[in-house]
């Protein structure tokens, strides 16, 4: 079963080496969470935008709201998806998009004003990135509480927002994909709570790995060994499940 990558392969992508985000002891763990903050809130609903001489419907233009916003299991109120048979859901309620990378993207892409939300993203985010979070991880933000489920592959429409097909090759290559949660417990969030991280599964995969796995052409044997980590991962969603499953069939054939 094919991965939601907007109908566009992406895979055999090659990835660019990044910095880890910082010491080991600075990355939120239950012992040490560290300082994470939900900087902005951004929702945006369904236009009509023309691309390529025809006319496309997306919601990947958010834009920063005031005050708090209530959450729910599918989306933000004020928020929706386009084409809901591949964006939304409840394993996608919420996109999540460090802050950290904003300053990469203004040096990668010169001279473009980069507000919140730039990259269709709901959560702006401070002090945490992908290095950091796993598959699994909790976070109670505001009064709601939310699970982190999967990264994102980028489709298209985000060639779209930026008015480049270049796009979704740098944007995957970059490593700086965001991430994916889905909604525990319905509740208000805004611009200025706190992030905290409540609880981290025991068979620990971290966002990163997701990614890789999914662009490599070939696995090695670590690799495989890693891929039999992640189907063990319990928030991982079922679709990501049966990519991985077909992947290790074909090696085994």
């Amino acid at each position: 079963m094919a991965i939601d990558d907007g109908g566009h392969g992406i895979s055999g992508v090659r990835l660019i080496r990044r910095p880890p985000p910082g010491r080991p002891g600075s990355q939120p763990t239950m012992d040490n969470p560290g300082s994470i903050d939900l900087i902005s809130v951004n929702c945006g609903l369904p236009r009509e935008v023309a691309w390529h001489g025809r006319s496309v419907t997306t919601a990947i233009y958010k834009e920063p709201l005031k005050g708090r916003v209530a959450l729910r299991t599918l989306n933000l109120d004020g928020d929706r998806q386009a084409d809901l048979s591949v964006h939304g859901g409840a394993s996608k309620a919420v996109y999540c998009y460090p802050f950290a990378h904003y300053k990469y993207w203004k040096t990668e892409l010169t001279g473009r004003e980069l507000p919140f939300g730039s990259f269709g993203e709901n959560f702006t985010v401070e002090g945490l990135v992908e290095d950091s979070v796993h598959i699994g991880d909790r976070f109670a933000v505001g009064f709601a509480e939310l699970v982190v489920t999967q990264p994102r592959l980028p489709c298209y429409k985000l060639g779209l927002r930026f008015e480049s097909d270049d796009m979704v090759r740098r944007f995957l290559a970059s490593r700086r994909t965001g991430f994916y949660l889905a909604v525990i417990r319905e509740g208000h969030v805004g611009a200025g709570d706190r992030i905290v991280l409540t609880d981290r599964e025991p068979i620990s995969v971290p966002v990163p790995w997701i990614t890789r796995l999914y662009v490599a052409k070939k696995y090695s044997a670590d690799d495989v060994a890693d891929v039999r980590r992640v189907l063990r991962a319990s928030a991982l969603p079922d679709s990501w499940k049966e990519y991985f499953r077909e992947r290790l069939a074909r090696i085994s054939a």
